[in-house]
């Protein structure tokens, strides 16, 4: 499914990954005043709560033997104790000043709908919706499991625990939820955020398609904050968490809204392909919610946007070096000579294209170290950097290179059997250069570019320059600042150039 992201969710923000909580002097004065007495009320009542709650949680499964723990809890220790859990978390949620919890429409039981899922996802705080849907089971990550208390939680919850970073508890994790979500009303019902991380609530990001695996029917919940100022989110940057806990606690209360929309039920066509379902699903609830759906995901820690299996950072780290090539005193002639310079290095078969970080700043002409510092922290993974995506980014956003030149350099630069074709391994590190950021997912673009024969550079210019998904890699993404498309602050900016101009590029 093509995806036309908005570049810039909101004026205020470039993306729906930074929030910071906006307060006007008076609301600043009020918050300190009431903040002084609310917080630490506040806050030591919910940890009041919590306490009682960690000896209930571990009670719940103690004594169990492994084979028991891995089946539904039965009997006194769930009319007894979820119940009083229940009770428990709502109060807590009264305490940090959520005073009441507005909802709307009907929650479905679980024969019609075995998930829940619910966007957009902005803190932790948004576990309030485990309260009016009854405390369903969850999907954390195992690491939370150490924390005191919420580790206790989770074993109560008999959530499903994964590691982001190992291959075969994501393997295990999604056995577990189609096990769950398929067993016909014996495991309860499971709530999942399918954005999989926090935004500032201005667009929905593209939904994991871990929730819509089974093709099941699910039902979409939305979850909004209606309060000025917005203190909830917590994002990958701007507002610290402890910040959103003091702000949040700090005023009179916070309204929430959850809204139940209509049981979704999959086509064939979704059952048989769950990353269509997880879009259109992405595409209702973000109308619903009157924002954007986008291709938006954060890939390892960077927040990133999907084009055809391809990962855009939002955040260029060569417009940033580029602007810091230029503060550090390299116009034009000596911006040119540095790419000359690159170039050549790359090209030296005895060095290659590796050089140390003290030979960073002789090959760009740099004499100011904090520039040759920042540079260098960009670009490093270890010791050395790698002037071949330095050169072939920054060639390209300085518009000292066309894309046509520029793609046959980076052919040649990744070709290393020289034989005018590419292996797929080279693709791979061959865009990674180009987009500066890791690729794991070139396979499609390998496919189109390849066909049934050779990937060669003719093929690949082909793809890249008149495929209408690949080719807005080369005429947005790594279009020229001069040209308007992404500034170094990623906002999107209006840019009606004509054709004839944007084909001009691939001169």
């Amino acid at each position: 499914m093509e995806r036309h992201g908005c570049h810039s969710a909101t004026q205020e923000y470039p993306h729906p990954f930074i929030h910071e909580v906006k307060l006007t002097s008076t609301q600043r004065i009020r918050g300190v005043l009431l903040g002084c007495v609310l917080t630490p009320l506040r806050v030591a009542l919910t940890v009041l709560c919590f306490l009682v709650m960690w000896p209930l949680a571990r009670l719940r499964l103690a004594g169990l033997s492994e084979e028991a723990r891995a089946r539904p809890v039965e009997g006194w220790r769930r009319w007894l104790l979820h119940p009083f859990m229940l009770w428990l978390s709502r109060l807590a949620f009264f305490f940090l000043g959520f005073l009441w919890v507005e909802v709307k429409g009907r929650r479905a039981d679980l024969k019609e709908a075995p998930v829940l899922v619910v966007a957009p996802h902005s803190s932790f705080m948004d576990m309030v919706v485990l309260m009016p849907t009854q405390l369903p089971t969850v999907v954390s990550r195992s690491e939370n499991t150490s924390l005191p208390v919420v580790g206790a939680l989770l074993e109560f919850n008999q959530s499903v625990m994964v590691s982001r970073t190992d291959h075969e508890s994501r393997k295990k994790a999604v056995a577990q939820v189609t096990e769950r979500v398929t067993s016909n009303g014996y495991w309860p019902q499971m709530l999942m955020f399918p954005e999989g991380t926090t935004t500032n609530g201005s667009a929905l990001i593209k939904f994991k398609p871990g929730a819509f695996l089974a093709g099941l029917p699910v039902q979409p919940v939305l979850l909004r904050y209606p309060n000025k100022p917005d203190t909830v989110r917590w994002t990958y940057k701007g507002t610290s968490w402890k910040q959103a806990v003091w702000h949040t606690t700090s005023q009179l209360y916070t309204r929430v809204t959850i809204e139940f929309l209509p049981v979704y039920s999959p086509s064939q066509e979704e059952k048989d392909d769950p990353n269509l379902y997880a879009d259109n699903v992405q595409k209702l609830m973000a109308k619903a919610l009157g924002i954007p759906s986008t291709a938006y995901v954060m890939e390892g820690r960077v927040p990133v946007e999907k084009l055809g299996g391809l990962s855009l950072p939002l955040e260029s780290p060569a417009r940033k070096a580029l602007k810091l090539l230029r503060g550090g005193g390299l116009g034009a002639p000596q911006l040119a000579a540095a790419l000359d310079r690159m170039i050549d290095r790359c090209r030296s078969g005895a060095r290659g294209s590796k050089v140390s970080t003290e030979e960073l700043s002789l090959v760009l002409g740099l004499t100011d170290v904090d520039t040759d510092d920042a540079i260098r922290d960009i670009y490093s993974k270890d010791e050395t950097v790698d002037l071949r995506p330095l050169y072939l980014t920054v060639a390209a956003l300085s518009g000292c290179v066309g894309f046509k030149p520029l793609l046959h350099t980076a052919f040649t630069l990744f070709d290393a059997e020289g034989q005018s074709r590419l292996s797929a391994e080279e693709l791979t590190d061959l865009m990674a250069a180009l987009l500066d950021f890791p690729q794991r997912h070139t396979a499609e673009l390998y496919a189109q570019a390849a066909g049934c024969g050779a990937l060669t550079e003719e093929n690949l210019l082909r793809v890249l320059t008149t495929d209408p998904t690949y080719h807005r890699v080369a005429s947005e993404y790594m279009r020229p600042e001069e040209a308007g498309s992404r500034p170094a602050d990623g906002k999107t900016v209006n840019n009606n150039r004509s054709t004839h101009n944007d084909n001009k590029k691939f001169e």
